[in-house]
């Protein structure tokens, strides 16, 4: 058990979560970063950790895609990285609060899952990173309407367009990267997906991709999600038409039942752009998935 230091705890904690200051081995935990410093369109995603939270209580615990509830399972949430402003520094000082914490124990000794909700992509790099160097043969599953593969953007180096070119720069010979969803981006990114196979240019290609992953074989997943179709999720700062649905979503998490997913990212909500509300809901559906994909392969999160 590591008593954490920095984080701020929640006013409503995640629904059917324990509110906790401590990381426990075999557990499954959910940290926010609320920073969208380097949005370059509409901002706004540094709120998304918190209306994920709220607005959890208000779908069901029980997921019929899955046949498994929340409710059977133990899981905490570690509250919010602190964040004092959207400047590049406030970014570094989260950052540096998340490696601080977290490098003190390897996940995969500790069979420890951490989801990290956001924020902007840029949020993503001190999880990658985490991950990447805890497990030698990570797969990164990259689902995005973007390839966020800029060497910067916009005078920052950690850009949110820059997420997985900043993965790439802790990439070891046993790392793999499958990107999906991606509909934008420059020739020059489009060239490195291509020449690196890193894209799956197919629902079917790439289903069929993680399904030959092999079922031992640790996977990550950064989705941001703008991956789905603005037409379904408007509340997101670049949105992109041409994406994806929620059911081509439930057949990929099916997949995963059979596989070794051991932590992820949910990001790019920004839930004041969808005065609705629907985007926020949506949004707490897809984590309640991957809740429960978590737990149910946590051995401590049973109860």
């Amino acid at each position: 058990m590591l008593k954490l230091k920095g984080p701020i705890a929640p006013e409503t904690p995640y629904d059917m979560s324990i509110a906790t200051d401590e990381l426990r081995d075999s557990s499954v935990s959910l940290i926010g970063f609320g920073f969208d410093g380097t949005a370059c369109f509409r901002k706004g995603t540094r709120l998304g950790p918190n209306a994920l939270r709220e607005v959890s209580d208000g779908i069901e615990t029980y997921s019929p895609y899955l046949d498994l509830t929340t409710e059977d399972y133990t899981f905490y949430d570690l509250g919010n990285l602190p964040v004092k402003d959207q400047t590049e520094a406030s970014w570094q000082e989260a950052t540096k609060c998340f490696e601080d914490n977290f490098s003190q124990i390897n996940f995969k000794e500790h069979d420890i899952k951490l989801m990290t909700l956001g924020g902007e992509h840029s949020i993503s790099y001190a999880p990658i990173k985490k991950y990447l160097n805890d497990f030698d043969d990570l797969v990164l599953i990259h689902l995005d309407a973007h390839a966020d593969l800029r060497d910067g953007y916009l005078g920052y180096h950690y850009s949110h367009a820059s997420i997985i070119k900043r993965s790439l720069d802790h990439f070891k010979e046993g790392h793999e990267l499958i990107q999906y969803g991606i509909r934008s981006g420059t020739k020059e990114e489009y060239e490195y997906m291509n020449s690196s196979g890193s894209i799956a240019k197919s629902r079917k290609e790439f289903l069929e991709r993680v399904t030959k992953i092999d079922s031992n074989r640790p996977i990550y997943l950064t989705l941001d999600l703008d991956y789905f179709d603005p037409s379904f999720f408007p509340g997101t700062g670049t949105p992109e038409p041409g994406g994806e649905d929620f059911h081509s979503f439930i057949s990929f998490v099916k997949i995963l039942t059979e596989k070794n997913i051991v932590g992820c990212d949910v990001v790019e909500l920004s839930p004041e752009i969808d005065s609705t509300g629907n985007s926020s809901v949506f949004a707490a559906k897809v984590v309640r998935e991957l809740i429960l994909l978590l737990t149910s392969k946590t051995k401590g999160a049973i109860k």
